[in-house]
């Protein structure tokens, strides 16, 4: 038999328990009705729509798509998910999304699209998966609404048009969800290790965040399985050794490899990958800390406004993931007592259970963290939200027309909140689309009385008029989070995009890094806080933005010639004038030997279409000084060493060669030591070093910086702007050491006869 929000057949437990009367011209339970699948496939479309329109003129994280780019010129550094080909240093993550990005980058050329193809294309799968997960247990139209409002989502619209790792975080997690409730189901093993071995690799793409939502999977499987007690514990400790094999595979294969034949681990204390699963993407960015202990030391990092339980309603989280938070708590707690008398196997009360354990784990771990917070890490909300905005929803529905009394004012009151909250966040965004708030309103005041007054209807006309009061409804809830979800493609916004912290619609003022902010997506309303005279940045910042925000869209970064931190003047002006000196659209020069625009594999990458290198912008890079430098490289394994990683990325994918990061993506990696730097320049394997202007390590102790620059000062040879055709008249008669001092960029020439 089935429940009366399981369309599935189970045991029977409880004679009270009877099923409903199927409706008139309904199908058969085991049959599709017609327009589910083009239903989907519309959904689908729609969504590829939006993340991938107008994708080449978007910016992507110049510091993945260094890593990408070395990947495909180096087996090794495709492994490790090193950030050059020379394999000095990783990015701060695991390296599993990086490598199925280099796969696709290896077969088709390097460019925009061969990268973000697999995202696109993992973005889509997220989709259809939760698609098929909700139908199983709450039937077609729960399915059809849930992906609406997954495509839907605003930060996972940027998010999946970035080449960060998190949307194949999303997909990994959500398939280990899927099989584990289909495991619940069944009563199989497989689907449980299967379960265990996507959670094990979404470890492997973002470490300890992959786990959020495993406790709630296991324990729905724990509650809900037909088995015996004693079967599933073997089943739970089987999948325990899948999830084991697949997490720690790659930090196993890198701790057995030598410190000193391996790059170092970015992100971590010791160069190790197990630091750097316990502190940088572990218990760091939960508890915050110091140095690399998950960054932001307290307050999230200031990128998503400050921690505490109301933070995805915040002015900078609220208009990218919150719109449909309230209804999916109504529509999770409304299901769960529907489901109060259905056997303990109910698919339905198991769904409700797993997927508002995934919303409320997320919740708590992204609203609590006071570590480094950026605003996209909550696309991984969106799957919870949109699964019981469908699920839930529909079971809502078969109440409010189920003839009970009680419950005929759960659903329109669900529906009253989230049209409240998606006007109080329209009229947040100030002088953007100014009659869309007023149009939610009215539409969903007549959709809320036309349910009322229809509620009771059973045929012909007034039906009709019901239906369409649900589809008024529908639409005025999803107005604002879809306006939200254009911007990106369609730049109805102003294009709120920026490689290292998207996300979509316009500017709603908020903290540091979020939109409208100082450092936020775009640069749009203050840019990057000015870096100190040294180059070094208050607070522990990363380079190029005070208060940990990262250059945003042409903010400088530090690049050779670039004065650190200086203020990113909006997200189309310093470092973003394709053409100029070969440089191309979103700041990536054209590099040398005439390199053109989304260049193949074989060749520097270019300006990759337009904004590839942008994330940050190229920080006012010099062509003149790049071809200085490969002229006169001799032979060297890097081109330069520059003091954070953004920088060397953007120079990484502006000549194709390998260059050092000596202080890693935040500028607190101990990557570079003084010994380390000697045995470099004494083995010929690097000749250049930039000093200045693009800060050091980001806090605390800055003594490695300090004892680096004074060797080098007085080791090595200042390279003269002159040398290589600079005019600059601010900078002719000023010395090395004062330029560095005063935060400009400085570049020194170390030959091994410079080493005592």
């Amino acid at each position: 038999m089935t429940s009366a929000t399981d369309p599935l057949p189970h045991p029977t437990v409880s004679p009270d328990w009877a099923p409903p009367a199927p409706a008139a011209g309904a199908p058969p339970p085991d049959r599709a009705p017609r327009w589910s699948l083009p239903a989907l496939l519309a959904i689908l479309v729609l969504a590829a729509v939006l993340y991938g329109w107008n994708l080449s003129d978007g910016s992507l994280n110049s510091f993945y798509s260094a890593a990408v780019y070395s990947g495909t010129k180096s087996w090794e550094a495709w492994f490790f998910g090193s950030l050059d080909a020379g394999n000095f240093i990783t990015v701060d993550k695991p390296p599993f999304a990086l490598m199925i990005m280099g796969l696709s980058c290896r077969v088709l050329g390097f460019g925009t699209w061969q990268m973000m193809l697999p995202e696109i294309a993992a973005a889509l799968g997220t989709i259809w998966i939760l698609h098929a997960c909700v139908k199983r247990a709450f039937g077609h139209a729960a399915a059809a609404l849930a992906a609406l409002v997954l495509a839907l989502t605003p930060i996972t619209v940027a998010i999946n048009r970035d080449n960060n790792p998190d949307t194949i975080l999303v997909l990994l997690m959500v398939g280990g969800a899927a099989l584990g409730l289909r495991a619940t189901r069944d009563d199989r093993l497989l689907p449980l290790l299967g379960s265990a071995v996507c959670f094990g690799l979404a470890f492997n793409t973002k470490m300890l965040q992959g786990y959020i939502a495993l406790p709630a999977v296991f324990a729905v499987y724990l509650y809900a399985s037909r088995l015996d007690w004693r079967k599933k514990a073997v089943n739970l400790a089987l999948a325990a050794v899948a999830l084991a094999v697949s997490s720690f595979w790659w930090a196993t294969a890198v701790s057995l490899v030598p410190a000193d034949d391996r790059p170092y681990i970015g992100g971590s204390t010791d160069g190790g990958a197990w630091d750097l699963i316990m502190g940088y993407n572990g218990l760091g960015r939960v508890l915050g800390g110091e140095g690399n202990g998950g960054g932001g030391g307290g307050g999230g990092g200031t990128f998503a406004g400050t921690a505490g339980i109301g933070r995805m309603f915040n002015d900078v989280l609220g208009g990218q993931i919150s719109w449909l938070i309230p209804f999916a708590g109504v529509a999770l707690v409304a299901g769960l007592v529907l489901c109060g008398r259905a056997p303990r196997s109910d698919m339905a009360r198991a769904a409700l259970l797993l997927w508002g354990g995934w919303l409320v784990l997320h919740y708590l771990t992204f609203a609590l963290a006071e570590g480094t917070m950026h605003p996209y890490y909550t696309t991984a909300l969106a799957p919870g939200i949109a699964a019981l905005c469908g699920g839930g929803g529909v079971m809502l529905w078969r109440a409010f027309r189920g003839g009970d009394a009680r419950w005929s004012w759960v659903l329109p009151a669900g529906l009253a909140v989230t049209g409240v909250w998606g006007i109080v966040l329209l009229r947040r965004a100030t002088g953007w689309n100014a009659w869309l708030w007023p149009a939610v309103g009215v539409v969903m005041v007549l959709a809320l009385v036309g349910l009322f007054v229809l509620r009771s209807a059973t045929s012909g006309v007034r039906v009709r008029l019901l239906g369409a009061c649900v589809a008024a409804a529908i639409v005025a809830a999803l107005a604002g989070p879809t306006a939200f979800a254009a911007s990106p493609a369609f730049g109805s916004a102003g294009g709120m995009m920026g490689g290292t912290n998207p996300t979509a619609g316009p500017s709603t003022g908020g903290g540091m890094g979020g939109p409208g902010g100082g450092g936020g997506p775009g640069g749009r309303t203050q840019g990057g806080r000015q870096g100190s005279a040294t180059g070094e940045f208050p607070n522990g910042g990363a380079p190029g933005g005070g208060d940990g925000a990262l250059p945003q869209d042409g903010g400088t970064s530090g690049a050779p010639t670039g004065q650190g931190g200086q203020e990113g003047q909006g997200g189309q002006q310093d470092g973003q004038q394709g053409g100029a000196n070969d440089e191309f659209p979103g700041g990536a020069q054209g590099g040398a030997n005439g390199a053109t625009p989304g260049g193949a594999a074989d060749g520097p990458p270019g300006g990759m279409g337009a904004g590839m290198g942008a994330g940050g912008g190229m920080g006012g890079a010099d062509s003149a000084l790049v071809s200085y430098l490969e002229k006169h490289q001799d032979g060297a394994t890097w081109l330069i060493a520059v003091s954070n990683s953004q920088s060397a990325g953007q120079m990484i994918l502006s000549t194709g060669k390998p260059v050092i990061s000596m202080f890693g993506f935040t500028g607190s990696d101990n990557a570079m030591t003084l010994a380390r730097l000697k045995d470099l320049v004494k083995k010929g394997e690097l000749h250049y070093i930039q000093l200045g202007g693009g800060g050091g390590p980001g806090g605390g102790n800055n003594s490695l910086l300090t004892e680096i620059a004074a060797w080098v000062q007085k080791n090595g040879t200042a390279v003269k702007e002159s040398a290589y055709g600079a005019t600059s008249a601010s900078s002719s008669g000023t010395d090395a050491s004062s330029a560095a001092q005063s935060g400009q960029s400085t570049v020194y020439r170390l030959d091994p006869s410079d080493v005592s």
